[in-house]
């Protein structure tokens, strides 16, 4: 227990510039506060079948901290949960180890059939402010999610998506993005493939008005050279 408490402060530390002391941890972070809630109360009650308390446990957990976690969710160690609030984990949600969620995530099902629902978040997993991965699919490992996206598909293994519905952004390899974190899940790369296609329609464009130009003078051109032509024939 003291060796799980003692990671869960260390990983907060190494996210969070403004942890200042193990104490302000203890005491001031909701999502840490949820983490243990679920870990030692409401998930062993699920567990053990007693499944009413364990979601009594879950909805005083959630009054208490802001975060819902399903007691039947399953979450790795070292999962840091910034600011907490208004975050929602479903039953069978997955969650592997030195995972970062942001307040406002949803990790949600979009079936209504009893099996697995929930999406699988692999090892080293950040997902921004106010996201939604919604259906029983992976988020490979390493992968990033942008503030504010809808991820409805499988995600590789190092992405970074943005956008409604999420699209790819960047490919960072899985064994960097696992050593490196992302406030936020903000990307500075410009590899975005929708501002790509843009870009090149607007060259595309600025090369089409270039060559309409040239005609036209073109032919204005040939016009005045033309127009002596047509007086003398006139005359």
């Amino acid at each position: 227990m003291f060796s799980r408490l003692h990671e869960d402060i260390e990983s907060v530390y190494a996210r969070d510039p403004a942890a200042r002391n193990w104490w302000e941890v203890v005491s001031c972070y909701p999502g840490m506060h949820a983490i243990w809630w679920h870990r030692w109360v409401s998930g062993p009650l699920w567990r053990v079948g007693l499944k009413w308390l364990g979601r009594v446990a879950s909805h005083a957990g959630r009054f208490l901290t802001g975060v819902e976690i399903h007691p039947g969710a399953t979450i790795g160690r070292r999962f840091f949960i910034d600011h907490g609030m208004g975050i929602v984990i479903g039953e069978t949600a997955e969650i592997g180890d030195d995972c970062t969620l942001y307040h406002g995530v949803t990790l949600g099902g979009v079936s209504w059939d009893k099996g697995k629902r929930h999406p699988t978040l692999g090892d080293g997993v950040t997902v921004g402010a106010g996201a939604k991965i919604l259906g029983p699919f992976t988020v490979g490992a390493g992968a990033r999610i942008g503030s504010n996206s809808v991820v409805v598909r499988a995600v590789p293994p190092g992405a970074t998506m943005v956008g409604i519905p999420a699209r790819i952004v960047e490919g960072v390899a899985s064994g960097e993005a696992a050593h490196t974190f992302s406030a936020y899940a903000v990307t500075t790369s410009d590899n975005d493939p929708l501002t790509s296609i843009l870009k090149t329609l607007a060259g595309r464009s600025d090369q089409s008005e270039a060559q309409i130009a040239t005609l036209l003078a073109r032919i204005a051109e040939l016009e005045l050279q033309l127009a002596p032509q047509k007086k003398s024939g006139s005359g």
